[in-house]
């Protein structure tokens, strides 16, 4: 590959950058404690309490004073550590240390800045490092060319996570809020736990599958689909990037099971945290094996293959949780401890950004110049 080498231990710049990001999230969660009301999520807030996150604040605040300092010591270039010195003190001074939690009043809105900044750092403390220890595409930049634009589908998703929620839920309980499955509901939170959750994973991921492979079979559809394989550079924020087409369609389908089947709580949290965590790790920059795994569960291997930009291996599998569904239907693809040599789509053109991104499939097709296109697609 053409990328630089990534950054090394003891340059100064992984302290740089580490304090610049948490300095950023640190300010911006001082504005989820001044106004909760607003910044948010009423569902996210029955999971943590104000003093967990005031703790967690004021821990992510005194990192990145410590890696802001190991920065200036290390790095040639001061300029970055400094930023991010600058941001901690304003963090301080907006009242880091001395945040209040309180009650929260009930309002119309709101969006979802706590869910995005736990989620953001939950998941870089996750597969950052593995990112680094076990990469598959050694010479791929951290910041490579498009990184923001997927930064800020990740951040657009996390901010508007109410409103995806109740719009992906509206169909299913539109078509089957009057059944009276609460005798049913009733025998499935019966289950043990464990047999409920891989229950939730099998009938989501069935659901999927097909909703995945209808979007890839289909003209119209593959032109909001394809935008998620644009990507050239897969890592753990290459799975953000995900139409609104393409998110509102697949959930929708994707919660229907779950509508139906009436998960216990418990069982659902878990299948959106596994869930979450699963779909990063699975776009993420790993090389890593997982050994007999790989063929129970969807791996990065499996899932990059389904990215691969070489036309032989088109169509292939569209599971999301178990390869084994598409060794039933057909789709299955995994030689050895092969890798595809590259990811994307080499036939389309794509405009840059994500509001460009946005429209552009209402407007035009990625694959031709009109909208003449035929009704089935190979890929």
């Amino acid at each position: 590959m053409s990328e630089k080498p990534p950054f090394k231990i003891g340059e100064g710049y992984i302290s740089s950058y580490s304090c610049i990001f948490l300095g950023l999230l640190s300010l911006f969660a001082i504005f989820c404690f001044h106004f909760p009301e607003h910044f948010t999520t009423p569902e996210f807030r029955e999971v943590y309490t104000g003093e967990m996150m005031k703790t967690l604040l004021m821990a992510v605040i005194i990192a990145s004073f410590f890696f802001a300092t190991l920065g200036f010591l290390l790095s040639k270039k001061k300029k970055l550590p400094v930023i991010g010195i600058v941001l901690c003190t304003l963090s301080v001074a907006l009242g880091g240390f001395e945040v209040k939690s309180r009650a929260v009043d009930k309002t119309a809105w709101s969006i979802g800045l706590d869910w995005l900044l736990i989620d953001l750092f939950i998941l870089a403390l996750i597969f950052i490092p593995i990112e680094m220890a076990f990469p598959k595409r050694i010479g791929q930049k951290r910041f490579h060319a498009e990184w923001r634009t997927d930064l800020v589908y990740f951040a657009i998703s996390h901010l508007f996570v109410q409103f995806f929620g109740v719009i992906t839920q509206a169909p299913a309980k539109v078509l089957f809020g009057q059944l009276g499955l609460d005798s049913f509901h009733r025998w499935v939170q019966g289950l043990p736990f464990a047999v409920e959750f891989l229950l939730a994973l099998l009938v989501t991921d069935l659901f999927q599958y097909w909703a995945h492979r209808l979007f890839h079979s289909h003209v119209y559809l593959w032109r909001f689909h394809s935008v998620h394989h644009s990507t050239q550079s897969m890592d753990w924020l290459a799975g953000s990037r995900t139409h609104f087409v393409d998110i509102f369609v697949t959930r929708s389908i994707s919660f229907i099971p779950l509508y139906i089947c009436g998960f216990s709580t418990i069982t659902f949290n878990t299948y959106i945290i596994f869930v979450s965590i699963h779909a990063v790790l699975i776009h993420a920059n790993t090389g890593i094996n997982f050994g007999i795994f790989k063929y129970i569960f969807v791996t990065p291997q499996f899932h990059h293959w389904h990215h691969s930009d070489d036309p032989n291996i088109y169509g292939k599998n569209f599971a999301i949780h178990f390869p084994f569904l598409d060794k039933i239907f057909g789709t299955y693809y995994l030689p050895g401890n092969v890798w595809p040599e590259g990811t994307g789509v080499r036939e389309a053109n794509y405009p840059k950004g994500y509001f460009k991104q946005l429209v552009h499939p209402f407007t035009k097709s990625p694959f031709d110049k009109d909208l003449n296109m035929i009704d089935k697609s190979e890929r």
